[in-house]
């Protein structure tokens, strides 16, 4: 057990794709935790299977190493604004933040909000350079804007004298000024040794640890993850645990674990300032105070931001439900969405009186898509409808949640983009072309309008372009946005999808479905080339005669379809349509709307 004199804790914080994940990586190598001729994966700290895929930090993670004495406990957090509850939790168990930011692009909107966070707790980042190594890194400008950025968020002047390094987390090294050597990750170390405050607490108090975290084990159920506020804790001991509504229960530690590298320890004790993970108390949720029974303290819970964009999950009721998922219920869908609930509080859940469908809450499209993904994966069988803004009302007058985007495109696309961002109500704060031509604007723009937008931005700029988001405020109301140019392609009747029909139908619109597959009436297979929704035959044959001619038979061929992703699909859809999830498809269809649905779709028509 190591003496709270001799622990840091850290967070790395940063935008997304700033090089947080790869920074860790390389600390933990060099430290030496891992075996001499252990295969090591690239972003070792992605564990997480649509981390992976995505290429992207979901949740966060712990991890410690020695150093010279001293034991770093170190948490990677996410660096996309949707994940911004991960980081809110974590910040309240570190001691200072490595601020990450990147040496060409400077700090970019998610550098604004977890630095904001950070500040607003007192805590004095490191700040980190990182891609120095980049042709066109400016290092001096961007530690310029970084100071700037600091002061524009009100940074004290304890938090404004902040110590900064210079980084290839790719490469492997750090160093303080630019004329030294490049070696290794020793300066970076020794900065946060240095730098970075021991934890508070005395092992002499009572215990005291609040849930901060929550994982499972098969073998000892739920784990609360957190800093040991005070005191010190050993296997066995008896602790009070306390839930948000003050509910007092007694329970015994079963295992203590920390962190090393990328493994679990089994610790016999743990003191304060130490992160570590604790099993025997099996209803703790986050938020959840932990303490000895010789002084009972309740701590404040967890404040989190509010969600910003909510779905409905309903059961499928289509022609072709129950056919691949296991899990069809509503029942089996409710206990699968409480029991995200209970590990992740930064989603909220909501019933209808007649439990027709759930709403679910977060912080964006993709937060709820990668929720929606992981059931998809555990088998689950649903319905998900349009994602709708969360709208507040505020003296009497309709509010609605504001975000601040960030683009870089080449100069040549920017007033298309502008043009595009206008008609969605977008305001331009700030524009800037620089040597390369690159125009960086900055906008505050209703989120409804930038739900959906991100395909087209993508077609407009040739792939060329970079759209971040981030919310920033409640605002008024700005009146209606436009919606899909397009109208879709919707089949009249079911069976096979044939080429012949496809190939005919290519004129009208573009297809999402491929000859073979299966199609229902009321199902959306293609979208349509005007603004108008149109109902096609998909499944007629070819009519066949006993007279073969010249050029008759030859081979048809196909554009490819449109494949949709989960989050592709939840931003394209209009409201009177559905997504349908299942393990195997995901299909588009026309929503079946109630009598009183179709009266109030008729008067506003």
């Amino acid at each position: 057990m190591y003496l709270p004199e001799k622990i840091r804790n850290i967070a790395i914080i940063a935008h997304i794709d700033h090089g947080k994940t790869t920074l860790l990586n390389e600390l933990l190598k060099q430290s030496k935790v891992f075996k001499e001729h252990q295969a090591v994966p690239e972003r070792v700290m992605d564990s997480h299977e649509q981390e992976k895929e995505r290429g992207i930090t979901i949740l966060s993670k712990h991890t410690s190493i020695h150093y010279n004495g001293y034991k770093i406990n170190l948490i990677d957090t996410p660096g996309h604004a949707d994940f911004s509850g991960e980081v809110e939790r974590v910040l309240g168990m570190v001691n200072s933040v490595l601020l990450i930011v990147d040496a060409q692009d400077g700090p970019m909107p998610q550098t604004r909000f977890v630095l904001s966070k950070s500040l607003k707790m007192g805590l004095c980042p490191i700040v980190v350079l990182n891609k120095i190594d980049r042709p066109h890194a400016d290092p001096d400008r961007v530690l310029n804007e970084t100071f700037d950025l600091f002061v524009e968020l009100g940074a004290t002047d304890e938090q404004l004298d902040f110590k900064y390094c210079y980084a290839s987390a790719l490469s492997g090294y750090a160093y303080l000024e630019l004329e030294e050597k490049k070696e290794d990750m020793i300066p970076l170390l020794d900065m946060i040794i240095e730098h970075t405050p021991a934890p508070p607490g005395s092992l002499e108090n009572p215990f005291l640890m609040q849930a901060a975290t929550l994982t499972y084990d098969d073998y000892v159920g739920r784990q609360l993850c957190g800093r040991v506020l005070e005191g010190k804790i050993s296997k066995g001991d008896q602790v009070v645990h306390i839930d948000t509504s003050g509910k007092e229960t007694k329970s015994t530690i079963t295992r203590i674990e920390g962190h090393l590298g990328l493994d679990k320890i089994i610790m016999d004790q743990a003191g304060a300032g130490d992160i570590v993970c604790l099993s025997g108390i099996p209803e703790v949720m986050i938020g959840d105070t932990v303490c000895s029974p010789d002084k009972i303290v309740r701590l404040e819970p967890i404040q989190l931001e509010e969600p910003t964009v909510s779905v409905d999950v309903l059961v499928n009721d289509g022609p072709f439900a129950g056919k691949s998922g296991k899990h069809v219920t509503m029942n089996k869908i409710k206990e699968r969405l409480y029991k995200e609930k209970r590990s992740n509080i930064s989603y909220e859940i909501t019933e209808t009186a007649d439990q027709s469908k759930i709403t679910v809450s977060g912080r964006g499209e993709l937060h709820l898509a990668v929720l929606l993904e992981a059931m998809r994966r555990e088998s689950f069988e649903y319905c998900v409808s349009k994602p709708m803004v969360i709208t507040k009302e505020v003296n009497g007058e309709k509010h609605e949640p504001i975000s601040r985007v960030h683009i870089e495109v080449p100069d040549e696309f920017s007033g298309t983009v502008i043009e595009q961002l206008s008609k969605k109500k977008g305001e331009m704060q700030h524009l800037n072309v620089d040597e390369q031509n690159i125009a960086h604007m900055e906008f505050l723009i209703p989120t409804r309008g930038i739900m959906g937008y991100r395909n087209d931005f993508l077609t407009n700029t040739r792939g060329l372009g970079i759209l971040t988001s981030i919310f920033d405020s409640y605002q008024k109301w700005k009146g209606e946005i436009p919606a899909r140019p397009r109208g879709v392609l919707i089949s009249m009747n079911a069976g096979k999808a044939n080429a012949y029909a496809s190939f005919n139908l290519e004129d009208r619109g573009r297809l999402f479905t491929s000859p073979g597959e299966e199609v229902y009436e009321g199902m959306i297979i293609g979208e349509h080339n005007r603004e108008n929704d149109l109902i096609v035959n998909l499944t007629k044959g070819k009519q066949l005669t006993n007279v073969r001619a010249s050029g008759t038979d030859e081979n048809i061929l196909l554009k490819p379809p449109r494949k949709f992703t989960l989050e592709d699909a939840i931003c394209y859809i209009n409201d009177d349509e559905l997504i349908e999830v299942t393990p195997e498809h995901i299909r588009l269809r026309k929503k079946y709307l109630t009598e009183n649905e179709r009266k109030t779709k008729k008067n506003k028509s």
